[in-house]
């Protein structure tokens, strides 16, 4: 095991500590959020009881084998605490979210989500966002006409593709990888991406962090907002 993924197990293992029996959970995408679904089901097969709403089709898939119960909001109404990754933060605990497809559903867990936990490796941490490209979800018809509209922005938007067809979200829609380099004001650009046609949502997750757990060299760092 490398020693980046080693301190992603370590802060999957530390957020443990936010759960507790009788939760409902959003349950995030991503690789580090892959070793907290392994140590949520060893709590579930020791006696812990709670229950999930995933980010995306692939945790729930997850989940699902790893018999960790699963929820919606046809059945509740608030999430007592999301765990999920994030691509970058800044010391203002924005963020940039996405790079897995799932910033629609990520983001409407973090806003029924009482307590939002993310848990990053080191690598994630930076003094300005923008070296990670925003992940943008825009509707499939006209998205070259978006892609302009994003332009004029000053970023150089690249339809995110798998194996050369465009990957399509589990909402039915495209992603445009957006490199800015440096996003100066996160707050306003992504108030301003939201009101062009053809947008969804934007990878700017603004004020929606409570914590970050932090893992570097094994050692995990608590940051509280």
């Amino acid at each position: 095991m490398t020693h980046n993924n080693r301190d992603k197990q370590i802060v999957a293992h530390a957020a443990l500590s936010y759960v507790q029996s009788g939760m409902t959970l959003g349950l995030g995408t991503g690789s580090t959020i892959h070793y907290f679904l392994e140590e949520l089901k060893r709590c579930v097969r020791e006696g812990l009881h709670i229950q999930g709403i995933p980010t995306s089709k692939e945790t729930e898939k997850l989940a699902e084998e790893y018999g960790i119960p699963l929820t919606d909001f046809s059945e509740v109404t608030k999430i007592d605490v999301s765990i999920d990754g994030a691509d970058e933060f800044d010391p203002d605990f924005q963020l940039i979210k996405g790079g897995g497809g799932s910033l629609v559903r990520e983001k409407i867990v973090a806003e029924a989500a009482d307590k939002r936990i993310v848990i990053v490796d080191n690598t994630k941490r930076v003094d300005k966002l923008g070296r990670f490209p925003l992940p943008v979800e825009v509707v499939p018809f006209g998205w070259q006409k978006t892609a302009s509209y994003l332009e004029s922005f000053g970023c150089a938007p690249v339809l995110r593709k798998v194996n050369q067809q465009p990957f399509v979200s589990d909402n039915g829609n495209y992603i445009l990888d957006c490199a800015f380099g440096s996003i100066e004001h996160p707050k306003i650009l992504h108030e301003q991406l939201k009101q062009l046609v053809g947008v969804v949502e934007t990878g700017l997750f603004i004020n929606m962090t409570d914590i970050v757990l932090m893992a570097k060299n094994g050692v995990v760092e608590r940051q509280i907002k």
